[in-house]
């Protein structure tokens, strides 16, 4: 009977520890976990890098859908299964946790607008309104005022300096602030306004551009979307975001 006794104390002991771990316990990521984010069009190249480093590190693999905050947003709206929504400014990602479709955003990167172009005596003028304003200036690229954040950002600017009726004629509207600086940088334009990341590309170097201080800073959030199945997965990614690792690729593009 005392031998009974022992083993069924042993037993009690065992089964208490094996739950009192299990409560203690995060939610596990399953091993090839998959999640998808979708990404400001500004933040490929460094989103890449990140996404390389933590999947690196935990094996989960990250896929990034790039577009406009806009574009994005409205995907979402519509039901896109994204479990991450990297934006490029406050608005969206605070709509849809107001909305009921997100949780609580957080700000992952502060990107800053410049006038970029292929052409290096374009950057000769005093400053970059001088520079719009020489007539054989014939084509800017800007992206889209209303979905895209850096694009914003630059029309602000042009309205603060009083460009930007003058300059409509000359304007050529890209879809995402990616594409604006494709158009400078194959030439189709002969400047554009783009974000600071893509200077630190091996065609960002091989022109010359202006900061351009009156635009506003952009802040850019991200929020976990609510219909997330991949929650433990998502929230070691948004965790990876602000680490050591990441930071040091966010401020190598331009961002702070």
């Amino acid at each position: 009977m005392k031998y009974f006794k022992i083993v069924a104390i042993c037993v009690l002991v065992f089964l208490m520890t094996s739950l009192t771990a299990f409560g203690e316990q995060k939610a596990p990521v399953a091993a090839g976990e998959k999640i998808s984010v979708a990404v400001a069009a500004n933040f490929i190249s460094a989103f890449k890098e990140i996404a390389a480093g933590f999947e690196a590190k935990t094996k989960i693999k990250v896929e990034g859908t790039f577009s406009s905050s806009g574009n994005l947003y409205s995907q979402i709206i519509n039901g896109a299964p994204y479990d991450l929504f990297l934006s490029a400014d406050e608005e969206r990602p605070a709509k849809l946790n107001k909305d009921g479709l997100a949780d609580t955003p957080l700000i992952y990167a502060k990107g800053q607008v410049i006038l970029w172009s292929a052409n290096k005596d374009f950057c000769k003028a005093k400053a970059w309104q001088n520079a719009l304003k020489n007539d054989k200036i014939k084509k800017i690229a800007i992206a889209n005022t209303q979905t895209a954040p850096y694009g914003t950002s630059a029309m602000k600017a042009l309205e603060k300096v009083g460009m930007w009726t003058e300059l409509q004629n000359k304007l050529v509207v890209a879809q995402t602030i990616a594409q604006s600086f494709q158009y400078a940088s194959t030439e189709s334009v002969d400047a554009g306004f783009c974000a600071l990341s893509a200077t630190a590309s091996p065609e960002g170097g091989k022109g010359c551009f202006y900061v351009i201080n009156e635009a506003p800073e952009v802040i850019q959030s991200a929020c976990i979307l609510k219909r997330t199945t991949n929650r433990a997965a998502v929230k070691k990614f948004v965790e990876f975001l602000s680490s050591p690792a990441a930071q040091e690729i966010k401020i190598k593009y331009g961002y702070r």
